[in-house]
């Protein structure tokens, strides 16, 4: 049974994470050009207090010292404390004007990772970056993987990396050295059927992989966008569960709350026809659940 949060609604809500010293929840409006967090205990009624950004922020993450990292259009940016001065980090090493960051979060050795979306989908220029502020370069952006179109699905277990590809359906795996920070060869980890295979399949569409998460085990929860659901995987790439939601277009997935048994996920309404958000008025919002599996703690940017 999921909750919706009040006055959480969102265009395009995306980058949830749960912060454990304040027990609060973060994640961001891409379209709305806003950071959103939450205040006080969990549920229906909870306020929510939203930040206005000069651009789209793609992805945020907590910092080991306080405030966040912010992924915004054209760089990556910290905030020392919510509402205060954005300053410059890491210049984008893309064009701005073709693209921006979208998911993110930071590896458990304290690097923040921000992929990209190629808007007009035309060319797959989409790169994985990696911020590393106790590397030789702590200012520079290093790109790690490319060859896609829109980032999402990152995910770190142990030695294992993951990255989907929205409009491929794809999600990929690498094996990672995080010591190192090097990626082997790039493998299909799952596909899922784009919607001319599920048609000729006869089944109803099931949605592409956007934002992901993993859970205490290594499973991977993947948000199905427009195939309202949830999928969580187990490590070989295989369906353990599929979680339906009361929104078509699900973002992403975190835990939280105190024992990290609570589910939330983002979702999405903007461009999206009338008809459905009529059916679906929960679109946008942040919706929340209990689960019996446990997730793992945020990575914190260790600068």
């Amino acid at each position: 049974m999921w909750t919706a949060l009040d006055n959480s609604t969102c265009e395009l809500g995306e980058s949830p994470f749960w912060h454990p010293h304040e027990q609060s929840l973060y994640w961001v409006d891409i379209a709305g050009k806003a950071l959103l967090r939450t205040r006080g205990a969990i549920g229906p009624a909870a306020t929510v207090e939203r930040w206005a950004m000069p651009q789209e922020p793609g992805c945020i993450a907590p910092a080991r010292s306080g405030g966040l990292v912010v992924a915004l259009r054209d760089g990556v940016y910290r905030a020392r404390e919510w509402g205060g001065a954005l300053t410059l980090m890491a210049p984008a090493l893309h064009d701005p004007a073709a693209l921006r960051f979208n998911d993110g979060k930071c590896d458990p050795r304290g690097r923040f990772w921000a992929g990209t979306l190629h808007e007009p989908k035309t060319a797959r220029i989409a790169t994985l970056y990696c911020l590393d502020p106790r590397g030789p370069q702590p200012g520079t952006l290093h790109p790690m993987a490319n060859d896609a179109l829109t980032a999402n699905g990152l995910a770190f277990d142990g030695g294992t990396l993951y990255w989907a590809d929205t409009p491929s359906h794809a999600v990929r795996a690498w094996d990672w050295d995080a010591a190192g920070n090097r990626l082997g060869t790039a493998r299909v980890w799952r596909r899922f059927d784009d919607k001319a295979e599920a048609a000729a399949a006869g089944v109803p569409y099931g949605g592409r992989p956007d934002g992901a998460t993993l859970d205490a085990q290594g499973g991977y929860w993947a948000a199905m966008y427009e195939g309202a659901q949830l999928q969580q995987l187990d490590r070989e790439g295989r369906t353990v569960r599929a979680w339906p939601v009361p929104v078509q277009c699900p973002t992403m997935p975190c835990f939280g709350g105190e024992d990290l048994r609570t589910l939330f996920v983002t979702s999405a309404r903007k461009g999206r026809p009338a008809d459905e958000l009529a059916r679906m008025p929960a679109s946008g919002q942040l919706l929340f659940t209990r689960t019996e599996a446990a997730g793992r703690p945020v990575d914190f940017f260790d600068d």
